[in-house]
């Protein structure tokens, strides 16, 4: 309650100073209809990866945690409540290490394995696919599987598929039933390896087109199962997979995906703390993030170029913040905090991802829960929200939402020295609601800013949604303080025709404009 208090406080004081601030002129065209955002633009990653599945969600059906199947009822809860999309598993690198049948049949009969990726720990495979497929199940999403190309075979991924989809009576689809699924799975994308440039298996993108489109040519379904393929692409700068894969796959490709992570420093060895920063890796992180709109940008101009007819989608399945682990954890586990300042970085890559919806198909954060940029944290039974999963709560409306053209005029710069990138930045949908949806970020820790609403077609008369936002750029929730940074109401009214949403420093908004 304390915490709460003091927030609506600082919200309450930043507006009453508006008058003060500089002003930036939004224009929302909401007589012009975009792309639809997909909603697995808000898609999710779990990977068999430190704590992130173990523990983290998967607790087994004898566990004293309160759970559903075996998986947590209070991160399932939580879940839920985001509307989860879809999820991606196995993997990750993990993916290419997994071999399906190791994860089929009694728990306590599966082969135990070294997860050689992450942190060398035992893998008991008791989170298979039956299992995989009941979380999906109860949080209502789409699957995402990830084939085994590194080390396994044509006939392993074939196999694999028709175990999941085959209504028939053959050996494989019997097998299922013997392990406790009569009907079959609906699989909706299945992806050929993962990363084949680095650890699925150090490739160039000529040979693992070519590998792919051997891959895809066995794996088979039944006409009316038949899911959408994606083959492995780039990462960062690297953007010749995506031109390699739309020249040269032409046969099951419905997408290719492409991975970028947010490092402060920009460099691998010393990345920077997830908490503690100064200013200056502020700054670096938005700016290194906003880079996302340049790669995008560069990937589809390509594709425009191999794939006119925009067949194939861009699924960026990997991406968000990475940083230093958190001193005294297990280096390959990748735990780290999450604060406001990686609430204000999904929200950015969330506006990046709706300007390119045509394109941008699906997107998975990595990862969903105690991996990288989570949306939960868990210590045995006890389970925190983050900021990102506020922000990806606040942002649900945008699921499938129908996207409308925003113009920004008078936008400030927030810098350091010679480095600066935009203070706010915007996006708008007109929500499966019928309501129009409005979400600015206001990437200036020090500053507030009057953002002037406009919307061609209809009048602006309110305001209403959410607000987050705290003192500290690294707030952050933890088991002693768990409601530390979580949004508030926030609401504007307009005045003499003028509607004027007066956005603090560091700030997510998301609001309904009437």
């Amino acid at each position: 309650m304390k915490h709460t208090i003091q927030r609506t406080i600082l919200a309450i004081s930043l507006a009453a100073c508006g008058t003060a601030f500089a002003q930036v002129s939004v224009t929302i065209d909401a007589a012009k209809a975009g792309p639809v955002i997909n909603k697995n633009i808000y898609g999710q990653f779990a990977e068999h990866l430190g704590t992130g599945i173990y523990e983290g969600m998967w607790v087994g059906p004898e566990s004293p945690i309160p759970n559903t199947k075996g998986w947590r009822n209070d991160v399932l809860g939580a879940l839920k409540e985001l509307h989860v999309p879809l999820v991606r598993w196995p993997g990750g690198c993990f993916a290419d290490e997994y071999h399906w049948k190791d994860g089929i049949g009694p728990r306590d009969k599966r082969p135990v394995k070294v997860n050689t990726n992450w942190g060398g720990v035992e893998e008991n495979n008791a989170v298979g696919t039956h299992e995989f497929f009941d979380l999906a199940e109860l949080l209502g999403a789409e699957v995402y599987v990830n084939g085994n190309l590194g080390t396994g075979t044509n006939q392993e991924m074939s196999e694999w598929v028709e175990y999941m989809t085959s209504d028939s009576k053959s050996t494989l689809a019997e097998l299922r039933r013997k392990n406790g699924r009569d009907k079959p799975w609906k699989l909706d994308y299945f992806a050929i390896g993962n990363e084949a440039w680095g650890c699925g298996g150090n490739m160039t993108p000529e040979h693992y087109a070519n590998l792919y489109r051997n891959a895809a040519a066995f794996v088979r379904t039944p006409p009316n199962a038949k899911p959408k393929f994606i083959a492995s692409g780039g990462h960062d700068n690297d953007i010749r997979w995506t031109d390699v894969l739309t020249k040269q796959i032409k046969q099951n490709i419905d997408g290719v995906s492409f991975h970028y992570y947010t490092i402060p420093t920009g460099k691998w060895e010393v990345k920077g703390a997830a908490t503690g920063f100064k200013e200056d890796q502020w700054l670096s992180t938005m700016k290194n993030t906003m880079a996302m709109d340049g790669l995008i940008r560069k990937n589809v101009k390509l594709m425009d170029k191999n794939d006119p007819a925009k067949k194939v989608g861009l699924f960026v399945d990997e991406w968000g913040t990475w940083y230093d682990v958190e001193p005294g954890t297990n280096t390959g586990f990748l735990y780290q905090q999450n604060s406001l300042r990686d609430a204000v970085v999904a929200a950015l890559n969330f506006n990046i991802f709706h300007d390119h919806a045509e394109r941008v198909r699906m997107t998975n954060i990595a990862q969903m829960v105690n991996v990288l940029q989570a949306m939960i944290l868990t210590d045995k039974n006890r389970m925190i929200l983050t900021p990102t999963y506020h922000a990806f709560r606040m942002y649900v409306p945008f699921q499938d939402a129908t996207s409308l053209p925003v113009a920004i005029k008078n936008n400030g710069k927030y810098g350091i020295g010679k480095t600066s990138v935009p203070q706010v930045s915007a996006s708008a949908a007109r929500g499966k609601d019928g309501k129009v949806y409005l979400a600015l970020v206001n990437t200036d820790p020090n500053k507030p800013v009057d953002v002037t609403v406009n919307v061609s077609g209809m009048g602006a008369g309110k305001a209403t949604g959410q607000l987050l936002t705290a003192a500290a750029m690294d707030a952050h929730n933890t088991f002693a303080a768990p409601e530390a940074v979580k949004p508030v109401p926030f609401s504007a009214q307009a005045s003499g025709g003028k509607l004027t949403v007066q956005l603090p420093a560091k700030s997510v908004v998301v609001t309904a404009v009437e």
